[in-house]
């Protein structure tokens, strides 16, 4: 039947390559589980402006732009065919939790506020809440540093005050640039 090595040889490439596709579709399913009980780290995503329930009481009916600029920040979408609008739009995507949105739209007349559409926002303490943090609570090491420590770093002498002549440079004098006048 393989009378010759490369027919031999080609047999075992092609046995190979198919054991190894036989292979992939039961590979599939146990890489199927793996990923799900192993992800890869995805960082929080937030944008856009934190609008919280507190900063919204602030705003009444004829409080000018700037003061609602002042509150709340420079308004994410603004547009120049709507320029009675301010939209605050604010996104927070975490790994293995459903997107938060919210919205608050101003709506200005007479360079005044005159209402306010808004979702239902977070008090300020409850979205602080929220945000993970990797700060790990504990005892602080001391930061200061014992006499007996101060002792295995040598005192070194005070460098001599270099006098005045050394420190001022020599004058120097530049060509003109431009030639003399005629």
């Amino acid at each position: 039947m393989f009378d010759h090595p490369c027919r031999r040889l080609q047999f075992t490439l092609t046995a190979l390559a198919l054991t190894g596709l036989a292979a992939c579709s039961s590979l599939n399913e146990a890489s199927v589980k793996a990923a799900s009980v192993v992800s890869p780290y995805t960082i929080d995503v937030v944008q856009g402006n934190v609008v919280t329930r507190e900063q919204l009481a602030i705003l009444k009916p004829g409080m000018p732009r700037v003061m609602v600029r002042d509150v709340l920040g420079t308004a994410l979408l603004t547009s120049v065919f709507h320029a009675d609008r301010w939209d605050y739009v604010f996104t927070l995507k975490r790994q293995r939790s459903e997107p938060q949105s919210r919205k608050v739209t101003v709506f200005f007349k007479n360079d005044v506020v005159d209402r306010v559409e808004a979702d239902d926002l977070p008090s300020e303490v409850k979205f602080v809440s929220t945000l993970r943090t990797s700060v790990q609570t504990g005892e602080l090491p001391v930061l200061e540093a014992s006499p007996k420590s101060l002792e295995k770093f040598p005192v070194q002498a005070k460098p001599a005050p270099v006098p005045a002549s050394v420190i001022a440079a020599p004058e120097v004098v530049y060509p003109p640039l431009e030639p003399p006048a005629k």
